[in-house]
């Protein structure tokens, strides 16, 4: 098994390497953080014995995703799974920031995940099947005031995801996307969880967990995996409010704990 993962230098990226490492699964690292790359390409070759590329690549940039793909066609690698991990958010309202953080969103979640997916299927391995994950959000399912570009892009992977896996599933593909609440990936985002207190700490997954779960669950054809049991409830009574009314929550709860994590 062979696996190109994105975003692979932040906090989820490296949790997604190591439990495929663990797997016996050879890897290609790809992030726009070359330091952050050579740390866990030494850190996974030093414990495990797989095989790991690193190919420092802005998303954003067709010419750069072009030479990561020349790089993969030069070594000779067919891909197996992909696993759609960079994406980025900057926290305020639309408003507050500008035009550049807000176009960054959505070149990065959407217009550069389009980009790879579309690119990596013409390096799968022939005659087997191939795996690809997309990382969306809880917020995806919700109007989410103070994160609404953010929010969006997520919900857009999460329909595409759906619609790409019935059409690509003749062809031997499954797609998973992964909807977590709060991931401590960061600092930042530890920050922002202890901002929301109590729901902040009840809705915040696990890393290893999650990650773990997310490779078994495409690897026996799981379509949609949202982790933790308070975030599926969530889910469900979401569905039967009017989203008019699910958006007057959302900014009534984030509005204070964004004001808060903001200050810090």
């Amino acid at each position: 098994m062979f696996v190109l993962i994105t975003g692979a230098a932040g906090g989820l990226g490296r949790a997604f390497a190591v439990d495929c490492a663990k797997r016996g699964y050879d890897l290609f690292l790809t992030d726009i953080n070359a330091a952050g790359l050579t740390l866990i390409e030494r850190g996974i070759t030093s414990r495990y014995p797989v095989r790991v590329f690193i190919k420092t690549c802005d998303l954003t940039n067709g010419a750069e995703v072009d030479a990561l793909f020349q790089y993969a066609r030069e070594n000779g690698i067919q891909f197996d799974m992909l696993l759609n991990i960079a994406g980025v958010d900057f926290e305020g309202g639309f408003y507050d920031r500008s035009t550049d953080n807000i176009m960054t969103i959505v070149r990065l979640n959407v217009e550069a995940t389009l980009r790879i997916t579309h690119k990596v299927l013409n390096f799968r391995a022939e005659n087997k099947r191939f795996y690809i994950v997309f990382v969306s959000s809880l917020a995806s399912f919700y109007p989410m005031p103070l994160k609404a570009t953010y929010a969006a892009s997520k919900s857009f992977l999460r329909d595409f995801a759906c619609a790409l896996a019935e059409e690509l599933g003749p062809l031997g593909v499954k797609v998973l996307t992964l909807c977590p609440g709060g991931l401590p990936t960061t600092q930042e985002a530890l920050s922002g969880i202890a901002a929301q207190g109590f729901w902040g700490e009840v809705t915040t997954n696990h890393l290893e967990k999650v990650t773990h779960k997310t490779i078994s669950g495409v690897l026996h054809g799981q379509a949609v995996y949202i982790p933790g049991f308070i975030n599926r409830v969530f889910k469900v009574f979401g569905a039967f409010l009017p989203r008019r009314t699910i958006a007057k929550l959302v900014y009534a709860r984030w509005s204070g704990a964004q004001e808060q994590w903001l200050k810090v």
